[in-house]
């Protein structure tokens, strides 16, 4: 890690970042000493209170952000840094370079998963003023690490927000499932236009559509994972659309062990196909369970089941089938749908 030479612009002085820090946060949060740094290489040792200077421009760090995966909740993105700009005092995700690889395996393909923070910074150019994206460029620190600065979005995720429509499962698919639609609809059109043009998103899950305070639009986050796979060029993302499309559909999961316990009658019903095809604990085929879904719905849903014989390879193929299905669900009033 380096720390700013003395050549370092006036504007991040130490006598002048007191002060631009004072205007922002106050002068009785003032830190005592400056640590001021230039190269991130380091991301574990860049804490509260240092100020990370990226083109000449200060950013007064204030926590490592944190993300629930795969069950775990709260976890610290090490990398990834909440901070202020000292600049125009607005808020900052500051996401730093952390490469990694992984497996990660739908039903009998294997993803040759990676992060990539030069695929991320490629996106934020393609997808910039688009509002169902996030926003923000990228930069290199002293050491050449690619450092990406994000507009921080505040609003719940796309996810959080079905938990509270409707009184019931049967209230929400009357009065509130279109307009989710109208919107998952939007959001699939946004990860065609990075398809279109050759990318991936290669993280795409329902924490990762953040729906904007500001503008009430649901927008796509973190960019930064690709994936490799001589046979599917976009098949990971077109599994996680379906995870996230099913979630809507159900206003939650809904899991085999509840339905044991809630529901002994269905669930003795249930099959190896029924359940989706990467999360073998959560039913894909919800007409088992809310059988007022129309057809054409549910068959786009038993695309991401176990027992699917037949994928989605394009976003093109699974916009048209939501298209026509949401059409129908215009066309006739509730409780006319087979």
């Amino acid at each position: 890690m380096g720390t700013a030479p003395f050549s370092q612009p006036e504007t991040c002085t130490p006598e002048r970042l007191r002060e631009r820090i004072a205007e922002h946060v106050g002068t009785d949060r003032v830190p005592r000493t400056i640590n001021i740094i230039t190269d991130t290489s380091d991301f574990y040792r860049i804490d509260y209170d240092d100020v990370v200077v990226l083109n000449q421009r200060p950013y007064l760090i204030r926590n490592n952000e944190r993300e629930g995966r795969f069950g775990i909740d709260e976890q610290q993105k090490f990398w990834v840094k909440r901070a202020i700009d000292l600049e125009d005092g607005s808020t900052k995700i500051i996401k730093l370079t952390f490469l990694e690889r992984f497996n990660a395996n739908v039903g009998d393909l294997t993803f040759e998963c990676y992060r990539s923070p030069k695929k991320e910074a490629r996106i934020l150019d393609l997808v910039r003023g688009n509002s169902r994206f996030m926003q923000g460029l990228s930069t290199q620190d002293t050491s050449g690490n690619v450092v990406r600065i994000i507009d921080y979005i505040q609003g719940k995720t796309l996810a959080d927000s079905v938990l509270t429509m409707g009184s019931s499962h049967e209230d929400y698919f009357a009065h509130h499932l279109p307009s989710v639609l109208d919107e998952f609809i939007d959001l699939v059109r946004a990860i065609k236009l990075l398809h279109d043009h050759g990318e991936i998103h290669g993280d795409i899950r329902r924490d990762h559509a953040i729906r904007d305070k500001r503008s009430g639009l649901c927008r796509w986050i973190d960019f930064d994972f690709g994936y490799f796979h001589t046979e599917s060029r976009f098949g990971y993302d077109l599994f996680s659309l379906g995870n996230i499309l099913v979630y809507l559909v159900a206003r939650g999961d809904v899991t085999v062990q509840e339905l044991r316990k809630s529901a002994p009658e269905i669930a003795a019903g249930l099959t190896p196909a029924d359940v989706n095809i990467i999360f073998n604990n959560r039913l894909a085929n919800l007409k088992k369970v809310y059988p007022y879904i129309p057809k054409q719905l549910n068959a786009i849903l038993l695309h991401f089941a176990a027992g699917a014989e037949v994928f989605y390879e394009h976003t093109e193929e699974l916009l048209a089938d939501l298209e026509a299905a949401r059409s129908l669900l215009a066309e006739h009033r509730f409780g006319g749908l087979t």
